[in-house]
């Protein structure tokens, strides 16, 4: 029998309801038979807003407990949740929203004028579009947070409010969409990945199969892993709900601040992406502060292995790595299913998926020979929105994009990328749509976007711009010019952190631009051999 999130809660609440759930870090807290009360009523008022099963409910959110409420409450209405950054710009807003059909987004005070800014955006466009596009997309509802709405929104306690609580609708098919979450796995513009109610439960079942226990009904879960990445969504909140443990919310990561929440709420268990512990390492006493820790989880990006050593020596705790990708909701393999663990490897697969690693013809490598990483089970995606466009084979295998091989005990190695994928704190950072921004500069004339590795955040966006013809700037001032915009279209971290104005960019024969060529002059550049 499938599992099913919202009876994951309706469960635990029933066994547990007075025990606490959530807890934010400014202690505002709900026990599980109060998030389950309040679940039932969002469900309840979004019907009563007109939603029907199968319309999208965009999340403009922070780590909080509306969140959970929101997307607990939509999934129990049969609804599919679209979660996204809340610092995402404007422009990623509107496009996200339209291409999803959202009917109803929910912000709150830090979210609502850039929500509000996006939605009147898509009324300007739809205003000079086409009839037949104008009938087709709909201009959505806002749902406002802790925050005045206007005339036309609701306020979130007006939807707690908006009807009596009906009983829930039955279970939904397995097979039906649950989740849309933007990422375009290897490179391009960031397409939503659909995820089935069959996909979040099944990786939340073998997941939980694991042994030892990732997590227990009495472990208490930090939640700084942002609750919109799927990593955080069902990673962190899906085991949490399944066995009943205590998630502890923080809105975003201070390397200070985050260890006293640790401290002050007894975290048992850290789920982190790497750039925390490459923080914590400045930390003095670590080893005290972490001292209640029982388990360390690291994934969403890379483990530099120096980071990961010098962690467990000022710790005196193991960090366990993982390997998962949003297609797969998210968990792949994980070391804590290593017979020897071994620096360099992400562990095994989870039960029930397999890895294979084939070469460029398509056939299994075998040995430690590296080739494509493919992944077959149940918790994979049903393709990319709308049409489920590149998703698994005929035969139910995905292809990763990343490279890698299986040493002699079955763990997984990864060596490198397919594509040109940059990943940023564990977020995915597609290069042509910077260099769609970048073009945007009129005193730029060609942009080439590429990663570089960065010791805090795994990797850094780097831009390489040629001038406009037609530009009296210098190159000092393109540059600027560059990341002042980029500051106003893109979300933090997907700006560039370097912008280089070149003469020319590398091309290959047949006319594209040489990235492999630029990587290198960035490495150089890195070794200081340029300046």
């Amino acid at each position: 029998m499938s599992v099913h999130l919202p009876d994951l809660l309706r469960r635990v609440a029933d066994e547990r309801p007075d025990r606490t759930a959530l807890v934010e870090a400014g202690g505002r807290r709900v026990t599980w038979a109060e998030l389950d009360a309040e679940v039932d009523h969002v469900a309840s008022g979004l019907a009563a807003l007109g939603m029907v099963a199968g319309y999208r409910v965009l999340l403009a959110l922070p780590n909080r407990i509306e969140f959970v409420t929101a997307y607990l409450g939509a999934l129990r209405a049969r609804l599919v949740v679209v979660p996204v950054n809340p610092r995402s710009a404007t422009g990623e807003l509107v496009r996200m929203i339209a291409d999803s059909g959202a009917r109803l987004v929910v912000a709150d005070g830090q979210t609502v004028t850039t929500v509000r800014q996006a939605v009147a955006g898509l009324e300007d466009a739809l205003a000079g579009a086409d009839e037949a596009l104008r009938a087709s997309t709909a201009v959505p509802r806002v749902v406002v947070v802790d925050a005045p709405a206007l005339p036309t929104e609701q306020t979130y306690d007006a939807l707690l409010e908006a009807a009596p609580v009906a009983e829930a609708p039955g279970r939904p098919d397995p097979e039906s969409l649950a989740v849309l979450l933007y990422t375009s796995g290897t490179s391009g513009r960031p397409r939503a990945a659909m995820l089935t109610h069959r996909a979040l439960g099944a990786n939340i079942e073998q997941a939980a199969a694991v042994e030892p226990p990732m997590l227990t009904g009495d472990d208490v879960v930090l939640g700084v892993l942002p609750l919109f990445h799927v990593y955080g969504l069902n990673a962190v909140l899906g085991q949490v709900l399944r066995t009943g443990a205590r998630l502890v919310l923080a809105d975003g990561f201070d390397v200070e601040g985050t260890l006293v929440l640790v401290e002050d709420e007894a975290v048992t268990v850290l789920p982190v992406a790497p750039p925390v512990l490459a923080y914590w390492r400045s930390v003095p006493e670590l080893r005290d502060r972490l001292a209640g820790a029982r388990l360390v989880l690291s994934g969403s990006a890379p483990l530099p292995p120096e980071v990961r050593t010098d962690f467990e020596e000022l710790s005196g705790d193991t960090v366990h790595e993982g390997y998962g990708l949003t297609e797969a909701a998210p968990v792949v393999t994980s070391t804590l299913l290593s017979a020897t663990p071994r620096t360099g490897t992400v562990g095994p697969p989870l039960p029930g998926v397999e890895v294979r690693i084939v070469d460029d013809r398509g056939q299994d490598t075998g040995g430690e020979d590296p080739g494509e990483v493919r992944i077959r089970g149940a918790n994979l995606f049903s393709g990319y929105w709308p049409d489920g466009a590149d998703g698994p084979d005929s035969e139910g295998w995905y292809a990763t994009g990343d490279v890698g091989y299986l040493d002699d005990e079955g763990n997984l190695v990864l060596v490198d990328r397919l594509k040109e994928l940059v990943i940023v704190s564990g977020f995915n950072v597609y290069p042509v749509e910077v260099e769609e921004v970048v073009l945007e500069v009129d005193a730029v004339a060609q942009a080439a976007v590429i990663g570089t590795e960065d010791p805090e955040t795994g990797e850094a966006v780097v831009a390489y711009v040629t001038r406009a013809a037609t530009t009296a700037l210098t190159d000092e001032e393109i540059a600027e010019a560059v990341r002042d915009h980029c500051a106003d279209r893109l979300a933090r971290f997907k700006q560039p952190s370097e912008v280089h104005v070149v003469d020319e960019l590398p091309h290959t024969p047949t006319g594209k631009i040489a990235k492999g060529r630029l990587r290198a002059v960035q490495r150089r550049r890195d070794l200081g051999l340029l300046e």
